[in-house]
Formats: structure tokens, C-alpha cells, sequence
């Protein structure tokens, strides 16, 4: 059995800085400009996630500064010339916030963020309160763990699948890259070794040497 995939509290920074619905627009960039961060939360009363304020939201504001859009333009982005006019998080924050639990595997949060087209995503718990912030690089950590691939593999995968000794299946790893060796009696096996190889976390990507096994290709 694979081991516990980890979750999004294994990587979120808990300290995460957040704004009020009235922090000033002004406050918003310098908040971003100090910590280093892309969008900020949006809080209410004892820290209840109501919304999310990104660059992409404040960028209207100089976007529409000196312009004067004609009428096409206002009718397809009437959203975003309301925030060109926004003095404060509430008036320009995106809401409700894309959220994330805790308890969230690191793939289920990665397809959060594709799906939503968002980089960072709030962390919350189960009353909506803030724990943390996620962001597309904390995800990208778990390629640089450092312990041995190549043994949870070999432990994890190839030994409860070819428990024979008639199947010498050797593992080797670098960067990331899993190459699995050796010849199998049942070459139905490797497609779904592969797949179980690349759930293993920090897995790039996995082959079979074509030399010691013929093998279909699986992707």
C-alpha cells in the first residue's frame, strides 16, 4: 500500500497575510510589495475567508486610468471598470474566494488552481476560517524531497506486484526519472505498475527499459 500522500498542511505557509474589506487600495499593494505575494485574502470578523484580491483585480485601476472605453468594451468588461473605480478590498476583491481544506491531497489542489486559473488559494477549515495560504511553488516542493524514491518504489510497488523470484525487477531513479528493469512473466502488470510508480510523490515520470522487458507504452 502506497504511503499517505501529503497534503496541503504539509506545504502552505501558515502564516499568511490578509486585509480587511476596508483596507484602502493603496494598503493592498503595499501589503503585496512588502511580503512578496501575488493576492492577498480578504477577511471578515474573526477571520472568515469573503473574498480574494489579486494583482489581476487591482490592475484595472491603471488599465482604465487615462482611457475612455467605448461602449463595446464596457458592456463586455463591466467587471472590471467597476473595479477601476474601487477605493478598497471590498470593492475590488474577487468573491467568493477558490478555497482549499487542509486535508486536500496536493493533486486535488494543483487541479484547483488549473481548473480556476488562480495561483495561490486560501486555505480554510471546515467553518471557513483562515489556516493558511497555498501557492503554485509550494505544490512544485514535493519534487525536491530529498529521502529514497527509489525505495519506496521498490517497496511500495514493485515488491506487492512481482512477489516471484522469477521476476528480478530492479529500480533506478534520477532526477526524478524512475527506471524500472528487469524481466516479468506477466507483462500485463507494467501499465499498471507505472501508473502506481508515478502516484509515488517527487515521481517525474517512469519508464521500462526496453531491453529487459517488453513493455507497452503507458501514458
Amino acid at each position: 500500500m502506497l504511503n499517505s500522500p501529503h497534503t496541503v498542511s504539509d506545504v502552505m505557509t501558515h502564516t499568511a497575510v490578509a486585509v480587511g474589506p476596508q483596507a484602502p487600495f493603496k494598503e493592498i499593494i503595499a501589503l503585496m510589495d512588502q511580503w512578496k505575494v501575488s493576492a492577498l485574502p480578504v477577511l471578515e470578523g474573526e477571520g472568515r475567508v469573503i473574498g480574494l484580491v489579486s494583482e489581476a483585480d487591482l490592475l484595472p485601476k491603471e488599465e482604465f486610468r487615462d482611457s475612455d472605453p467605448d461602449r463595446f468594451t464596457q458592456m463586455r468588461r463591466l467587471t472590471d471598470l467597476a473595479k477601476a473605480g474601487g477605493l478598497t478590498a471590498a470593492d475590488v476583491m474577487t468573491a467568493p474566494a477558490v478555497t482549499v481544506h487542509p486535508d486536500a491531497t496536493l493533486a486535488q489542489a494543483a487541479r484547483i488552481m488549473a481548473q480556476r486559473k488562480v495561483k495561490r488559494l486560501p486555505v480554510v477549515n471546515a467553518e471557513g476560517l483562515l489556516e493558511g495560504v497555498v501557492s503554485r511553488a509550494d505544490l512544485l516542493k514535493v519534487f525536491l524531497r530529498a529521502d529514497d524514491i527509489a525505495e519506496e518504489v521498490g517497496q511500495e510497488v514493485v515488491t506487492p506486484l512481482f512477489p516471484s523470484p522469477a521476476d528480478a525487477v530492479r529500480v533506478e531513479v534520477s532526477d526524478g526519472l524512475v527506471t524500472l528493469r528487469g524481466r516479468v512473466k506477466d507483462t500485463s502488470l507494467v501499465p499498471v505498475t507505472a501508473r502506481l510508480v508515478r502516484a509515488v510523490e517527487g515521481v517525474v515520470d517512469v519508464r521500462w527499459d526496453p531491453t529487459d522487458v517488453e513493455a507497452p507504452a503507458e501514458r
